[in-house]
């Protein structure tokens, strides 16, 4: 959340239209995704707030040699003078190699931290925001919430309530309409028959040696998306097509389930989120005895 007041869109009290900060968030969201061994999988950038769905990859961070890591955190990053030296292949001794190691080793933690990232996201937007404004202080109103998605229903179904945020906020009318969200990037690029490359790609269905990506193919997740949003915004509950059926009958999730998590995910879920094996593998790793948000995983997420 922005300071209490519609600073990223049109502030109706004042008249004040404020709509090109959102691009600045969309931009920077983007560019973060070229920095970071993080995916987006999904965005949108709304005029008090702004959700993002991430998956970390962990294991490109670990492909990462020691120059690339300086390399990824350069591009967004100052780094250190000694940095600097080492990519150019100047003489270092001992004392400044061990100190470049050291930086290397944590610049490889801090580009799968989330925490990271969304420092890296808004700090750059407040201060900006706070130029424009001729003012100083806190920009967001506070530190960003997150949760666990722990399998490819709760990934989608969080994806699809994000892609829907402003037909839901009636800011827009279809999904290829909303400006600075994901759903749009992808639509307009599929109907050049390509994905967008700053986006985590659809791959199509789970198979062996499945490269990264989302399950789907991308079509089928636009289409599900369109579905949805009419139903939402022309309250035809009936109304899901067979192929967007297919698509729930293979996640395991009834059409009025559906509806339900893609309209009220988070007031439905308040902690991690997926299936009941997935959430107790999950808490038993995290040394949780409680479950937290078993009930709901189980009522919506499970036929």
């Amino acid at each position: 959340m922005v300071r209490k007041a519609f600073l990223c869109g049109i502030d109706n009290s004042t008249g004040e239209n404020y709509e090109h900060r959102r691009e600045w968030v969309d931009s920077r969201i983007l560019e973060l995704a070229t920095i970071f061994a993080i995916d987006i999988c999904a965005y949108a950038v709304m005029s008090n707030h702004l959700h993002v769905v991430l998956k970390v990859d962990a294991d490109k961070a670990k492909q990462w040699s020691d120059k690339e890591v300086l390399i990824q955190w350069h591009k967004g990053f100052k780094g250190t003078l000694l940095t600097h030296k080492y990519l150019k292949e100047e003489d270092l001794n001992q004392f400044e190699l061990q100190t470049v190691n050291e930086c290397i080793t944590e610049y490889r933690k801090r580009l799968i931290d989330i925490s990271w990232f969304m420092r890296s996201l808004s700090e750059p937007i407040a201060r900006m925001a706070n130029k424009e404004d001729k003012c100083t202080g806190r920009f967001w109103e506070g530190r960003f919430k997150s949760q666990a998605l722990l399998d490819e229903a709760a990934v989608l179904a969080c994806m699809a309530y994000v892609d829907l945020n402003p037909i839901r906020a009636k800011m827009a009318v279809t999904p290829e309409t909303s400006d600075y969200t994901s759903i749009k990037r992808r639509i307009h690029s599929a109907m050049k028959g390509e994905q967008p490359t700053e986006l985590l790609q659809f791959v199509g269905n789970e198979r062996l040696n499945m490269p990264n990506g989302l399950m789907f193919s991308v079509k089928d997740y636009i289409v599900l998306v369109e579905d949805t949003g009419r139903i939402i915004r022309e309250d035809k509950r009936g109304a899901i097509s067979s192929s967007s059926q297919d698509i729930l009958n293979r996640l395991n999730i009834p059409a009025d389930n559906w509806l339900k998590i893609t309209t009220e995910f988070g007031a439905l879920f308040k902690g991690a989120v997926g299936a009941l094996p997935a959430l107790t593998e999950y808490c038993e790793h995290l040394d949780r005895k409680r479950r937290q948000g078993a009930a709901n995983c189980q009522r919506w997420l499970c036929a």
